[in-house]
Order: C-alpha cells, then structure tokens, then sequence
C-alpha cells in the first residue's frame, strides 16, 4: 500500500477543505514548497497534489509552485486539478509530473481520458469524486448523472494507474474513510483504487492495508497529517513507511 501526502493548492497556500467546500478552506502551509520538502524529509517517496484553484477555472492556475516542487527532484508527484486537454497533459509530463489525474474531463470528454491512456499508459489516474455515490465535476461544484461504478466500468479497458476515489462528504471531516463504498468500486472493476476522504487514523490506514487483495492499493492522507494525528514515526512503527 502506497500512502499520499495531500497537498492542496488555492491561492499559492497549502490548505485543506471541509466537505469539498472551497470556502471552508483552512491553510496549513503557505510555502507549499517547503512542505513538499517536509513530506520527502519524512521518507514519503509520493506526492499528491491538487490545484484547487485551477479544478474551478479549468485550467493550471498554481502552475508555477508546482514546477517548483518538481524541479526539486525529491518526490513524485502525482497531479490533478485543471487538466482538461491533450496539451495540458503533455505540458505537465514534459515538467517531469509523475502521473496525471483527470477528473472533471472524464465525464464532459471521456474520449481525452481513452487517448491519454494510449499516449502515456500507466500514467493517467481516473479521480472520481462523489456524494451520495453521484460524480461530482468542476471542483465539485457540479453533479453529473453518473453513478461512481458506471463511470469507472466506462474505462475498465483503458490502460489507467488507478483510480482515486473521494467521498466528498467525508472530505476533511476526519470521520473514517468510505469503506463500503470504495470496497464496491474496487470489487466492480479490475483498476487499482485509491482511497481519499475521510482518512482520519492510523487504524484507517490498517483497514485500507488489509484491503490490499481486493484491489485497493493506496490512501490519500490530508488533514490528519496537518493535524498530526498521523505521523511519520506512526507510520514507521507500523512498516507503512
């Protein structure tokens, strides 16, 4: 089982939201930079990183602090949040970007999602985010008419790394991650799932590891970091990292 570090862009700054809600942001860091330093300081070799900002405009709007975070050379990062086109990816694989996440294109132009796989396989994440098992899009403001499970079966043959799946409504909260939920998605498709939202202990990060054989390979940690109820030395008692 792999574990993600979250860092959260909106406004150049290191936050965490509340259900999704972009005005419950709460910052945690604003040198994004140097917590990214901090995470491979830690022994964290991945990274997941979201630009907020640019899930609602459409387009990278952080994109210079995440070239720096890349440049750095200290930890893979995997981004999500603005990428809607060909070009986009591209762009962001030439910076040295790790894996892609497409989210929001998935749903509006599902034929991108099938070309990206063919052009960089094993390289592109599906993030479906939900509530209340519907697909959310454009920075989660908007609810599409797809189930979590119909959308995923729809690029089951694709050759995706992953997908990341986030119960909005646990976002933040620190109340538990969706257990039934991701365990349906990752019983109903052959693609590793990640899971994100709600992580809020290391009791979390047990069960997710012990989901391992039905296809659930990695968690996505955010606020229980920032509010250290996870720890490095949690997670190096535990042979987690």
């Amino acid at each position: 089982m792999i574990i993600f570090p979250a860092i959260d862009l909106k406004d150049g700054k290191c936050v965490r939201l509340y259900q999704g809600h972009m005005s419950s942001a709460t910052v945690f860091n604003e040198n994004p930079v140097q917590q990214a330093l901090e995470f491979a300081s830690c022994g964290f070799e991945y990274l997941h990183v979201v630009d907020l900002d640019g899930a609602l405009a459409g387009s990278s709007i952080n994109y210079a602090i995440v070239s720096e975070i890349i440049k750095k050379n200290i930890i893979k990062v995997q981004l999500g949040g603005g990428i809607r086109s060909m070009k986009d990816i591209d762009s962001w694989f030439e910076a040295g970007v790790w894996r892609v996440i497409l989210g929001t294109v998935a749903v509006n132009n599902p034929d991108l999602v099938f070309q990206a796989c063919e052009k960089y396989p094993q390289r592109i994440i599906l993030g479906i985010d939900a509530k209340k098992s519907q697909v959310l899009t454009n920075g989660w403001t908007e609810q599409s008419k797809h189930s979590v499970i119909e959308l995923a079966k729809k690029f089951n043959e694709c050759k995706l790394a992953s997908i990341i799946y986030t119960d909005t409504s646990r976002d933040g909260t620190l109340t538990g991650f969706d257990e039934i939920g991701t365990l349906s998605l990752a019983k109903s498709i052959k693609i590793p799932v990640i899971v994100s939202g709600g992580v809020a202990s290391i009791d979390d990060l047990l069960k997710i590891k012990n989901l391992e054989n039905d296809g659930i390979v990695g968690a996505i940690v955010g606020r229980a970091w920032y509010e250290k109820k996870i720890t490095a030395n949690n997670l190096k008692q535990l042979k987690l990292l």
